[in-house]
């Protein structure tokens, strides 16, 4: 007899190889970022990171059995179309940075900063869909408990990615930040010549 237990269990696989999927991709961007000269930040925080989201997954497994959790009725098919609609999201950040998304924060010299698809109204589309899945993913079959203490682990998480990210100095380092700043400021002085000779 096949249980809501069994169907979440089956829906956590199909997560699990998604995810692998999207590690797969990954990897063929990054071999193609760091062929383009690309830095990667943060390698120490992604391990922890990759790790989270592992025990994750079965920590939802986990609780639901360990516990016996049951199937929340509305609440669960609430959670789950949040997690859908999460997973849409990632798809739609994977389909607008083409090769350049990455589950790592790899920097390539030149590239352009992203400003279309879901990056019109999130700077960090990514990080929200992995939010919602924290909590969605577990709440589809009552796992309150996985839900309460992985996105408290993600806040962390997250705070530490996203500063990395941010950075200038961490992402380029000091000296090569600091060479942007200055032909950024050169440009400008450039300009103004020209305006003046031309006037």
């Amino acid at each position: 007899m096949v249980t809501s237990e069994l169907l979440y269990l089956a829906f956590l696989g199909a997560v699990s190889i998604e995810r692998l999927a999207e590690l797969v991709i990954s990897r063929r961007n990054a071999r193609r970022a760091f062929a383009k000269g690309g830095v990667e930040v943060g390698q120490g925080d992604f391990r922890v990171m990759a790790l989270m989201h592992t025990a994750f997954l079965a920590a939802c497994a986990l609780e639901v059995d360990a516990l016996d959790r049951p199937f929340p009725g509305v609440l669960g098919l609430a959670a789950l179309a949040a997690a859908l609609l999460a997973q849409a999201m990632r798809y739609w950040v994977i389909a607008t940075l083409g090769e350049q998304w990455n589950v790592r924060i790899i920097v390539v010299p030149g590239a352009r900063p992203v400003s279309g698809g879901p990056y019109r109204y999130l700077r960090h589309p990514n990080y929200a869909a992995v939010i919602v899945e924290m909590v969605a993913i577990p709440l589809i079959h009552g796992a309150w408990l996985t839900a309460l203490v992985f996105s408290a682990l993600n806040a962390a998480v997250l705070r530490v990615r996203i500063r990395a990210a941010e950075d200038p100095v961490a992402v380029l380092g000091v000296d090569e930040a600091r060479e942007q700043l200055e032909r950024r400021a050169l440009r400008r002085v450039d300009a103004e010549d020209v305006v003046e000779l031309l006037g």
